[in-house]
């Protein structure tokens, strides 16, 4: 027979995470939440409340919000919270202004354009509204010289009549009007913003900071006005024109004002997300994050050299241990005296109390009744007896102690010093470490550039904790939300892009056979199976995970034999303790004790504690004097005392 063939070899973990077999009895992925309202599927259980946050809005709600708080020192705004933040982009009234709601788009207005004191520099480009004209012009000329030049037709042969002149130099001038007439009309816009700009510029606003009674509205809408005319928006802000200019109000910043009031909260998100992601091109936000950089390298050498530090310390403290070791059997502290003196017979009962003459002339005075002042000189005979005793015995122990430190042999001293020199080493090792951490913490700070995903699952779903850089972990410790100690709180989950979902999920009918026929379900039917029924099917769908129970699910849903969740595993236990801690703050936070309870439990204390006083101290409490002690002793019944 030939002979049998190896078997496989095994297999080496971490692997592509869709080649290990599902887990058909295993933990399933925790529910998750949606902060829109149209969720990808029809869950009842998860929906929040009827905020009218639409999918697409997620995802610039939350990159404005990491704008703000990243670059807040910039922007000079204090740090606030997520839930502060879409609550802000929430409210409207047209009798109370909601701060956080103008600061952050005033803010990010005066990033743009400079005050006149200081020059009034536009800091971004722009594109330009005069020249467009221009430019299409231009373009239409090139085209024109370079378009050949049609040769003329050949003329019929023959006399031209007059009615034949005629009806040519008709058709002649009906092709001049039409021209004449399609030069000189221009398209009708759906909006005034374009009228709302006449008597001041939204720049010369700006420069003047001319914010009040519906300054920076109206400076909005000059802006978007004015970035529709470019490429990157073209088409795409009607829909915000239209509502903040309609053509059925007149063009005044009061109108401005109303109509910002009343705009649908997913049009303002859209607003303020496209002049935040405008600040990114300013010297400002370039700067910040130039010096950011600058000091990530400063910090990296400074961690580098302790990490050097500690590795030499380390080492030192191995060669220090090893002589310990040589040193140890010759510097064995004796056996205990009192072992010794048990060995010999030498023992006491460690309850009972040894019996002195002391103690036998006490009990034999204690008898007589000869002297009726005898009992309290014998109490005074007993306090010196025990003295006595006291210091006999600290002599003795003192005794026993210098005898056994004269036993110790010479090398002890030798042994000492190590010991000393083995806890120097062991302190400055500790020393390096904390310094290290808090290297790590300032160099998590200044990365800034961009927001770092923790992971990706199985099914190329990301997975964000938005205070993992760029920021402190609770926002600005002496900033207005401080108190709340938290930023965001949650673990937000995005769908994978359309080239992972193409490649790895929704594959061709071909290799979704070949998946079919190797795990008996297709990669859609695991993804259900594995996600439970709540999932993320694409990049602008978001979820989020708010309770440490949750967490703790997710981290024991992940399979560390595939590579991206062995990565994301590992950043999970890194900030698990940490990232529990902010999402019981943010409950905390949102959900405050009523305010009621605690001062009725105060109340109530008081009460009570009033109660006892008043219930021991009638005669006991408030007397003090020689008579009511007496008057004590007689109510308990005694006549003596």
């Amino acid at each position: 027979m030939p002979p049998q063939p190896p078997p496989p070899p095994p297999i080496k973990y971490p692997i592509e995470d869709l080649q290990i077999p599902p887990r058909h009895d295993g933990p399933k992925r925790p529910a998750i939440k949606y902060l829109s309202q149209d969720t990808p599927m029809n869950v009842q259980m998860v929906k929040t409340e009827d905020n009218g946050i639409l999918m697409k809005s997620v995802g610039p709600l939350l990159e404005s919000w990491d704008t703000l708080n990243v670059y807040c020192e910039i922007f000079k705004l204090d740090s606030f919270t997520f839930d502060d933040f879409v609550e802000a982009m929430r409210f409207s009234s047209e009798e109370v202004d909601c701060e956080l709601f103008v600061e952050a788009h005033c803010a990010v207005l005066k990033l743009l354009v400079n005050a006149e004191a200081d020059g009034g520099k536009v800091n971004v480009q722009l594109p330009d509204m005069d020249d467009e004209d221009d430019d299409e012009d231009e373009d239409e000329e090139a085209d024109a010289a370079n378009t050949p030049t049609p040769e003329p037709e050949p003329k019929p042969k023959g006399r031209a009549t007059r009615s034949s002149l005629a009806k040519a130099e008709a058709e002649a001038a009906k092709v001049e009007l039409e021209t004449t007439k399609d030069e000189t009309e221009e398209p009708k816009d759906n909006h005034r913003a374009a009228e709302m700009q006449l008597e001041v510029g939204w720049i010369d606003r700006l420069r003047k900071r001319d914010f009040k009674n519906g300054g920076w509205q109206f400076i909005m809408i000059g802006l978007l006005y004015q970035l529709s005319k470019g490429r990157r928006y073209a088409g795409k802000l009607e829909d915000l024109l239209i509502e903040l200019a309609p053509l059925n109000m007149p063009p005044t910043p009061d109108t401005a004002r109303q109509q910002y009031i009343k705009l649908d909260v997913n049009l303002r998100i859209k607003a303020l997300q496209i002049i935040c992601m405008l600040t990114a091109e300013t010297k400002a936000i370039r700067g910040y994050m130039e010096e950011c950089s600058e000091q990530m390298t400063g910090f990296r050498k400074e961690k580098i050299q302790y990490q050097r530090d500690k590795k030499q310390l380390m080492a030192d403290l191995t060669a220090l241990n090893e002589e310990r070791k040589i040193l140890l059997p010759a510097n064995l502290p004796p056996s205990p005296i009192l072992e010794h003196k048990a060995l010999n017979g030498d023992t006491k009962m460690p309850d009972v109390e040894e019996e002195g003459p002391d103690s036998t002339l006490e009990d034999e005075n204690m008898d007589t009744d000869e002297d009726p002042h005898q009992g309290r000189a014998l109490r005074r005979g007993n306090d010196r007896a025990a003295e006595r005793k006291r210091k006999r015995e600290a002599e003795q122990e003192k005794k026993e102690k210098a005898e056994a430190e004269a036993k110790i042999p010479k090398q002890s001293k030798q042994f000492t010093k190590l010991i000393k020199e083995i806890q120097k080493k062991q302190d400055a090792i500790k020393e390096c470490e904390e310094e290290i951490a808090i290297l790590d913490n300032d160099l998590r700070e200044a990365d800034c550039p961009r927001t770092r995903v923790l992971g990706k699952d199985r099914f190329w779903n990301r997975y964000y904790w938005f205070e993992r850089n760029g920021m402190p972990y609770g926002g600005l410790p002496n900033s207005s939300t401080a108190d709340a100690a938290y930023a965001n709180g949650c673990i937000w989950i995005q769908g994978p892009d359309d080239i992972e979902r193409e490649g790895y999920i929704e594959l061709a009918p071909q290799w979704q056979h070949e998946y079919r026929q190797r795990f008996h379900m297709s990669v859609p039917e695991r993804k259900v199976l594995e996600e439970g029924p709540t999932s993320v099917f694409n990049a602008h769908q978001w979820g989020y995970i708010d309770t440490p129970s949750g967490l703790d699910a997710l981290v024991s849903w992940l399979d560390t034999r595939g590579l991206n969740e062995f990565k994301l595993h590992k950043e999970l236990k890194n900030y698990q303790s940490r990232i529990a801690t902010h999402m019981i703050r943010r409950a905390q936070y949102l959900n405050p004790p009523p305010a009621s309870e605690e001062p009725d439990e105060e109340k109530g204390k008081r009460v009570s504690t009033l109660a006892q006083h008043h219930g021991a101290g009638g005669a006991g409490t408030l007397a003090f004097g020689p008579a009511a002690c007496a008057q004590a002793g007689e109510e308990e019944g005694g006549g003596g005392g």
